[in-house]
């Protein structure tokens, strides 16, 4: 029973991060129908999210293996969308919205990586380390 239990820790946290995701695409579509503003907030959230827990992980002992398997690959594996993300691309391009598409792509992927390098910093700053 022991072996299945890191199955069931991501499980739970993939329903939570994927609920939250889901919760804040109905938000996203608050401010616009044509943009998909919750795939990228919840994509810069997650990666935002992954680089404290990375950071957590790598410079202090705060987070267990399973906290860490919860959060990392569960909860932030659910939350962020690549798959999405691809298919809101592909729209914009099948729509002739070039602008729209080069920009959602560089939003996401420079967005992406500040977010995961800012958590990183601010557990460094943070824990002074």
């Amino acid at each position: 029973m022991k072996s299945l239990f890191p199955f069931l820790t991501v499980g739970c946290g993939g329903f939570v991060g994927s609920v939250l995701r889901y919760a804040l695409s109905l938000l996203g579509q608050r401010y616009s129908v044509t943009f998909p503003h919750g795939t990228l907030w919840a994509n810069l959230g997650g990666c935002l999210i992954l680089g404290v827990v990375s950071a957590l992980a790598s410079k202090t002992e705060v987070l267990s293996p399973t906290t860490r398997l919860l959060l990392a690959t569960g909860v932030c594996g659910g939350f962020t969308t690549l798959s999405t993300f691809t298919y809101e691309t592909f729209k914009f391009l099948q729509d002739a919205e070039y602008l729209y598409a080069a920009g959602y792509i560089f939003l996401t992927l420079v967005g992406c990586m500040a977010c995961f390098t800012l958590g990183l910093y601010a557990v460094s700053f943070i824990t002074k380390g």
